[in-house]
């Protein structure tokens, strides 16, 4: 097929750029900066434990971030030769998509085309969403994305919203030390995750430094003398706080203003996001639509994967995804990661579950490692045994969900990981282990009494 890629993103330096959000100011540099203040922490912190003596170390806050945009450059000129290597024509500007599955493209001089094609995929992505009682100023207020580009450690930071990006971003700077407090306006922590998994990564974060008030809802914000106050509400009291900088992380919306002529037929929902059916296709025949403008968790792999579909499927082939088994990850430290439903889902819905839980403290890879904070939880279907979620705080919690991910795609049951060998010593035992509590036959700790 011969196909066209429509990108609006530029450098700094007014540059095409590829590669989109996750690239440039997602996924790929806050990933950068979580390690690079993470082996600074286990310097400063850890290294003692294991013998080594270091002077204290101290972090140069300018390499670090030219690290990171080392990286970034490496990645997205590698988007860029690929799609020079596939035969992709890249064209610069923003698209908008008109009726008659056609395209408007207007350039960055305000010049433009429309381009006539077969399919069209609308993949525009997200943006950080502002709120009135703290609005960006790019200065002493910033989103996700001016907090990757700090030039100094913030004595005091401040975050609104203790989700996904809040906790990453708090960690990176928590490290190098700011003293980090997370303004959070639920009554829980991570409410989407698992429940039990949420408290031990709270209990986790909270012995890490990172101060997260529940309960907190930001009603005012002055800046005054290159810092910001922050008011907000907790119960009936409020209270006032004065930080450096302050971080507003509360979530993402799709990015599809002014995406969409009024006659395009593609319909949007109450939030903004495209509907589209299983398969991603639009009411518009030859429109799709994927990623973060979509219903579904934003996710960049979650995007990545429907666009791989939605591709096949064009071709004529019989493509589709499993929503089931999309896994879902923080990259604090340890690592907060999940897959299929949680306990308190599976439970709301009325299905009988069987639970098994696992802690690093009993995994000796873990312990010589010291990396023994968290668990492995696993859940399944009390009848079939077939797995319905599985759940991780801990070391590597990622590359360790994944092989549930890999399971669930087979319908395994707890029986089929509990049969299956490990190595050792290994942090994957913990999801072995895991596997065998679901039925009260873990070997390395005692098992409570199944009824």
């Amino acid at each position: 097929m011969k196909v066209a890629v429509v990108e609006l993103w530029q450098d700094e330096e007014e540059k095409p750029v590829l590669g989109g959000t996750c690239l440039n100011v997602g996924c790929i540099p806050s990933k950068a900066l979580l390690d690079s203040s993470h082996k600074f922490m286990e310097a400063r912190d850890h290294f003692s434990t294991h013998g080594i003596t270091v002077d204290a170390p101290s972090m140069n806050i300018a390499d670090m971030m030219q690290r990171k945009k080392q990286i970034v450059s490496q990645l997205t000129q590698g988007v860029a030769g690929l799609l020079k290597h596939n035969g992709v024509t890249v064209i610069e500007g923003k698209g908008k998509l008109l009726a008659g599955k056609q395209v408007e493209v207007t350039a960055a001089d305000g010049s433009q085309q429309t381009i006539d094609s077969e399919n069209i995929v609308l993949a525009a992505g997200s943006l950080p969403i502002d709120i009135p009682p703290a609005r960006v100023d790019n200065d002493c207020i910033v989103d996700s994305t001016g907090a990757l580009e700090f030039d100094a450690v913030p004595e005091r930071l401040g975050i609104i919203g203790a989700g996904v990006i809040g906790l990453e971003l708090g960690s990176v700077w928590a490290r190098l030390g700011s003293e980090v407090v997370l303004l959070e306006a639920m009554d829980t922590l991570l409410p989407m995750m698992d429940h039990q998994v949420a408290k031990e990564a709270g209990k986790i974060f909270r012995k890490q430094g990172l101060e997260v008030r529940l309960g907190a809802r930001v009603t005012q914000s002055d800046v005054s003398d290159g810092r910001v106050a922050v008011t907000y509400q907790s119960g009936d009291d409020e209270h006032t706080e004065v930080f450096d900088k302050l971080i507003v992380s509360v979530g993402r919306r799709p990015r599809t203003e002014d995406l969409l002529a009024s006659d395009s037929g593609v319909t949007l929902d109450e939030r903004g996001f495209i509907f589209v059916n299983d398969f991603c296709a639009t009411e518009a025949p030859g429109v799709w639509a994927i990623g973060d403008i979509v219903r579904g968790p934003m996710l960049a792999h979650k995007g990545s994967e429907e666009g791989v579909m939605v591709a096949e499927r064009i071709a004529g082939k019989h493509a589709q995804l499993n929503y089931e088994c999309i896994p879902s990850i923080i990259y604090t430290h340890p690592e907060v990661a999940s897959v299929g439903k949680t306990e308190q889902e599976l439970k709301h819905e009325g299905v009988a579950i069987k639970v098994g839980t696992f802690p690093f403290a009993a995994i000796g890879r873990a312990l010589a490692s010291g990396e023994t904070d968290g668990i492995v939880k696993i859940i399944a279907d009390e009848e079939t045994d077939r797995i319905l979620g599985a759940h991780v705080v801990g070391p590597s919690a990622a590359d360790l969900v994944q092989q549930m991910v890999i399971a669930m795609e087979f319908g395994s049951s707890a029986e089929d990981v509990q049969l299956m060998v490990f190595g050792h010593p290994t942090l994957s035992e913990a999801v072995h282990e895991a596997a065998l509590a679901v039925d009260g036959h873990a070997i390395h700790m005692a098992n409570r009494k199944k009824r």
